[in-house]
């Protein structure tokens, strides 16, 4: 890189290069500041080195991570301005938005759905932090499974831009605070591994359980409560502020916004999730560590897990229970929250409460049945426990699940059956990968069953002059009622989906830690990573084959077919691609793809991380 565009990319306030070439007196720049040595201006959007700016961001952030962790807040409020001001972070924000993000075509009160790469480039030149935000657009959504809507803030582009910046800086400092046992919007994490700690919790012991949630989370944080928990430097300080009292538009009327941090922006669930931290080591803290019960000393702290703002506490007494409830209450009218009655009860792992044993949290029900001792579970010492831990698809899933398969076939039910199977095995398939962890077989074959019937009755419907046999013999290939024409495309069966235990992340791990060969060992184990899917990374070594590059946590992660025929889907026709990867394969853009990327200041390779947490699915069941 020339002497004059790193002056030019210092005297812009970058630290890692200039927006564009010109030409500029060196001598009073200090060469001292700039981390990268990349040239902006030498490319286009679809030539920009996506592999150095990868790893050089991540270096930072890592550095971030370290910093938190030892609690060295100096450093880390330092590093933080470091990378709000490079070039590489301003890439990254803007192809977060612009090309990665799934909603990335939702416009803002501006107007603005898509931008052009140059676009893009010109965005990421001259992104700045403190220009004034503008207000976001509120629209309304269905909410699953009832009548209610929820409310979607979305913010310009420009906007979303400078929040992906910061939160490339906030995450890492506060990956190294959260609690073990938090597991809504952050990397590395899923509904899955909620699951597996209750299931941890409680498949030793039955206990009571409170099964809480918070009403409307997002909209009501207080302002002054967050501010002073994220408790930042200055600058950064004044820009959240910004964004959280922009205001809210809608329809021709603009609001003000007096709390909450709205669902929509891209820094709203890290926002979100620091408002609600402290809250297991609080409730933890207000108990003993261990007590003596029957003469045996016993821990006696309740297990507190949160996914978003939905969380269970779980302990053996029903009194512990209760006092958590109270002191839940009192903690969260700090924040300015409070919990939802409709939604919050106490429950019993195997007994009946309210006529109700067990409970349901994230799409699944969670019960203990009474068994002999040759089909229950051990305790440590091998003793039969006398119950058993069934982890199961809820009543309500599955009929909210069953429901919209009926909805598709009557909507098709003028389209050729080939239209109606590519609609339904998608749907089918993201249902069955969320619930594949749990004993979910017979919920399965129950589904298979309720779908086979619509299915007979479209076919007769579509031929009302015809007997139900000869619609048979057109629809199915009997005698084993495979739904698909005679050679084509069939329907994929629920119990065709093979139960694949999860394996809990552990609690103090993070993807800023470094630790590759934990992460890559978890490559494909996430709710949304179908098994063809994961087959492909792990033959990849979990690389994507276009940039060399690591998939990391919240990747959108892509399958290209390489001879271009989307219906050749053998193994050797199938890589794994980033998305931004996947665009520029289709531009023909050549680029050498790297075996690995090497950081000299750290002891081994940095292949980022091994897992796409795409979690959800074409059906998304949790929540």
């Amino acid at each position: 890189m020339s002497p004059e565009a790193k002056a030019l990319g210092k005297a812009e306030g970058y630290a890692d290069g200039a927006p564009e070439e010109q030409t500029v007196d060196a001598s009073n720049a200090s060469e001292s500041s700039v981390s990268n040595q990349a040239l902006p201006g030498m490319y286009d959007w679809q030539q920009v080195p996506w592999a150095t700016a990868e790893r050089k961001v991540f270096k930072l952030q890592r550095r971030i991570y370290q910093a938190s962790q030892r609690s060295d807040t100096k450093a880390v409020h330092a590093l933080q301005r470091l990378l709000l001001r490079s070039w590489h972070a301003h890439l990254l924000a803007v192809r977060r938005v612009t090309q990665d993000n799934q909603g990335k075509n939702t416009a803002g009160v501006d107007g603005i759905a898509h931008l052009t790469p140059p676009a893009r480039l010109e965005l990421a030149r001259t992104l700045d932090l403190e220009a004034p935000p503008q207000p976001i657009r509120r629209v309304w959504i269905p909410k699953p499974g009832s009548d209610e809507q929820r409310p979607l803030g979305i913010p310009t582009i420009a906007d979303r831009a400078r929040q992906a910046l910061v939160k490339l800086g906030l995450e890492p400092e506060w990956e190294a605070k959260f609690e073990p046992n938090s597991y809504g919007f952050r990397p590395g994490r899923s509904c899955h591994d909620a699951i597996e700690a209750v299931f941890n919790s409680i498949n030793r012991k039955p206990k009571y359980v409170l099964d809480a949630d918070i009403a409307k989370c997002f909209d009501r944080i207080d302002h002054a409560a967050l501010l002073a928990k994220l408790n930042t430097f200055p600058r950064l300080r004044r820009v959240i502020k910004g964004w959280l009292k922009a205001g809210m538009v809608e329809g021709d009327q603009l609001f003000p916004t007096e709390a909450g941090t709205p669902q929509g922006g891209v820094l709203s669930p890290l926002l979100a999730n620091v408002a609600l931290h402290g809250m297991e080591k609080f409730l933890q803290e207000a108990f003993f560590q261990k007590k003596t019960v029957n003469g045996r000393r016993t821990s006696w702290r309740p297990t507190v897990i949160r996914y978003a703002d939905d969380l269970v506490i779980c302990h053996s007494d029903l009194g512990v229970i209760q006092e958590c409830q109270q002191l839940l209450r009192d903690w969260l009218g700090k924040m300015g929250l409070e919990l939802k009655p409709s939604k919050t009860h106490i429950r019993h792992t195997q007994e009946p409460m309210d006529g109700v044993s067990g409970f349901d949290f994230l799409g699944f029900t969670v019960r203990q049945f009474r068994v002999g001792k040759y089909h229950a579970g051990k305790n440590r010492s091998g003793e039969p426990l006398g119950f058993k831990t069934l982890i199961k698809p809820s009543d309500k899933k599955v009929r909210l699940h069953t429901q919209r398969l009926g909805d598709i076939v009557r909507r098709y039910q003028g389209a050729p059956q080939e239209a109606l199977i590519a609609v339904l095995n998608p749907v089918i398939r993201g249902w069955c990968n969320y619930y594949r962890i749990g004993v979910s077989k017979r919920t399965f074959a129950d589904c298979d069953h309720v779908l086979c019937q619509q299915l007979k009755r479209w076919g007769n419907r579509r031929h009302p002059h015809k007997g139900q046999k000869w619609a048979a013999r057109k629809y199915w290939r009997l005698p084993a009622w495979l739904f698909g024409p005679k050679e084509g495309p069939l329907l994929y069966k629920h119990a065709d989906t093979p139960i694949i235990r999860h394996i809990k992340v552990s609690g103090g791990r993070s993807p800023f830690d470094g630790e590759w060969g934990y992460w890559a060992g978890r490559m494909g184990r996430y709710p949304g990573v179908t098994p063809w899917k994961a087959r492909t990374l792990q033959e990849q070594g979990g690389k994507c084959v276009h940039c060399g590059l690591y998939f990391r946590p919240g990747d959108r992660v892509e399958i290209h077919h390489e001879d271009n025929n989307h219906g050749n889907n053998r193994r050797w026709n199938l890589v794994a691609l980033h998305g931004h990867c996947h665009d520029d394969r289709h531009r023909a853009v050549k680029v050498e793809p790297k075996k690995s990327v090497h950081d000299k200041d750290c002891f081994s390779e940095e292949p980022y991380e091994c897992e796409s947490l795409t979690y959800g699915s074409a059906d998304q069941p949790g929540g």
